[in-house]
């Protein structure tokens, strides 16, 4: 809800000056008089100063240095549930004193490091392809390896392993990338495989740092040479396979879209293996009738042939949950099924994150093609390794998006994402009109004075709960801030409009027992604002009109709903313009 600022001196015919707008901003409000004491404060404001009263003499500090308007500060303030980042704006007063209007940064700010800490660790690891991607932490032992382990090492068997246990024993003293304080690039050392025999790898390596720049760790990757230098006549078909490899990680990486890098990427997989077609199928949020997830498709490339037609879903299935091939007399199972079906030549990989299935990739070739040798089978190892960690970054920006655009305690459209899908929507032609809700928790403060913030976040849960509750596609439930919200009804006209008030009004009748007594009632008002296409209202206008609509029925006695003018109108649609719940 915006409000006009004004610097005037408040008195009680000025519903605009810093009295009026500290007690309706919808976040922290305080006015200092010219000695910086608290002259007045909202209900919100408040409450920081209850729960944690240092942060008051910082901005008092900051205020008294500024010789003209301040500007912005943020302070931590330690509440119930955690510590929070408030963005104020100070703005002088005529008599020598402040307003001070706060916003809470937090959310913001976790997000950007989080998108800034997903990047750089996809960027990292896509960048380099190879056979053995790895990283260690602060104690230099190894944190995460690739699925498929190194030098005839289970992943499991590295982890928690000193890098340095590897190394040849006249070399245990020299120089390792595994501990790298400056960036490695394709440097050549000689390790103890498995079987206690050497292997030449050449790796590549990053150094980690943490916020106070101290050491924690390197990510890298090695690939095992032993056979490029032991047997050189097998040089030209391994850089061939890493060429191809390299392209398609270079597609993955490329495209800014992950979706979209992931269609490519299907289509580069079948050329570099001559394979007919390519499948790359994605893991989702539910299991399927095994221990393994449900695969989805996300890319193809090229028709599925007959012979496919109904076996796929149960080959999908024993590649997700590890029923393939039998790996071994251990119980253990192959992550790859290699056969033919019909007249083609198949292989399903399955792709992996951190040693957890999020996906498959499938090639085939029809006919009487080649059979698969090693090399398409080492192609394609690496390219399902990049293919999981594509999964992974889709669902790193899946999971952002999520949390850009809905409100953390409610679920619902945060005040952003509701103002932009909104103006999307009006912007659009519609044939009949739609409603806008404008709604506003009536005795709420009651609650969280008497019961405190945990209860009034349960109730706060419970009206996201309620709104969502038979909303259709295209319908937009949002929560602008503290106890105000919003729905927004396309394609509806008044009559649906006052059957959906009717119902939330009812529905609140079981939310009485978060009251915060009998004579403080939860309750809401709602004001209804009648939206008809091509009249040129615009969203800001519709929504003042749905507020002004909510304040009509809060003043006629709360638990109500009101009815806004026709835009410019000024004339009720239909009177009389409160009602309430029957």
């Amino acid at each position: 809800m915006d409000l006009p600022l004004t610097t005037g001196s408040p008195t009680s015919s000025d519903p605009t000056g810093p009295a009026t707008l500290v007690a309706l901003y919808p976040g922290p409000a305080l006015r200092l008089d010219p000695a910086l004491a608290v002259s007045e404060a909202n209900a919100e404001a408040e409450d920081m100063m209850d729960s944690d009263p240092r942060w008051l003499p910082d901005l008092r500090t900051w205020l008294s240095a500024s010789s003209v308007a301040p500007g912005l500060r943020s302070v931590p303030v330690e509440s119930v549930r955690g510590i929070m980042i408030v963005e104020w704006a100070g703005v002088p007063l005529p008599d020598g004193g402040f307003l001070l209007l706060g916003r809470d940064d937090t959310l913001e700010r976790q997000l950007r490091h989080t998108l800034t800490e997903s990047r750089r660790r996809y960027k990292d690891l896509v960048e380099a392809s190879s056979d053995f991607a790895w990283e260690t932490g602060p104690d230099r032992s190894f944190v995460f390896v690739s699925h498929k382990g190194a030098l005839g090492y289970p992943a499991d068997a590295l982890i928690g392993r000193d890098p340095r246990t590897l190394a040849l024993d006249d070399a245990e003293d020299l120089p390792m990338p595994f501990d790298c304080r400056r960036p490695v690039d394709h440097t050549e050392l000689w390790l103890k495989g498995a079987d206690g025999t050497p292997a030449c790898v050449v790796a590549s390596a990053l150094p980690l740092f943490g916020p106070q720049g101290d050491w924690i760790g390197a990510r890298g990757v090695c690939r095992d040479v032993t056979e490029q230098v032991l047997r050189s006549n097998e040089l030209a078909r391994i850089r061939n396979r890493e060429r191809l490899l390299g392209h398609i990680v270079h597609t993955l990486r490329d495209r800014l879209d992950a979706a979209e890098a992931l269609a490519v990427a299907a289509t580069e997989t079948a050329r570099a293996l001559s394979a007919d077609g390519c499948r790359i199928y994605r893991a989702g949020e539910g299991t399927a009738s095994g221990d393994g997830p449900i695969l989805s498709l996300v890319a193809q490339f090229g028709p599925e042939p007959p012979a496919m037609h109904g076996a796929l879903p149960a080959l999908l299935e024993r590649i997700a949950d590890g029923s393939g091939q039998a790996a071994g007399g251990d119980g253990t199972f192959a992550t790859r099924l290699d056969g033919q079906l019909g007249d083609l030549q198949l292989i399903v990989e399955r792709t992996e994150y951190r040693q957890a299935v999020n996906g498959a990739l499938l090639v085939w070739r029809t006919g009487d093609a080649e059979p698969w040798d090693d090399d398409d089978r080492h192609l394609m190892s690496g390219v399902a390794d990049h293919i999981g960690i594509a999964h992974a970054h889709l669902a790193y920006q899946e999971r952002l998006r999520r949390l850009s655009e809905r409100d953390g305690l409610t679920g619902l459209f945060n005040r952003r994402t509701f103002f932009e899908r909104l103006e999307e929507s009006i912007s659009r032609p519609e044939s009949g009109p739609s409603s806008l809700l404008y709604i506003d928790l009536d005795n709420f403060k009651a609650v969280n004075d008497l019961h405190g913030h945990q209860q009034g976040d349960a109730v706060l849960k419970a009206i996201g709960t309620l709104m969502t509750t038979g909303v259709r596609p295209g319908d937009l439930p949002g929560r602008l801030g503290g106890d105000e919200f919003v729905l927004w009804l396309g394609r509806t006209d008044e009559r649906k409009a006052r059957i959906v008030a009717e119902r939330l009004l009812n529905g609140m009748q079981g939310l009485a027992h978060l009251s915060a007594g009998p004579e403080k009632p939860l309750g809401l008002s709602i004001g209804i604002a009648i939206h008809m296409p091509g009249r040129g209202e615009t969203v800001r206008e519709l929504t003042e009109r749905a507020d002004s609509a909510m304040y009509d029925a809060k003043k006629s006695g709360k638990g109500h709903y009101a009815l806004a003018p026709d835009h410019r109108s000024g004339l009720p649609s239909v009177l009389p313009v409160a009602e309430s719940a029957p």
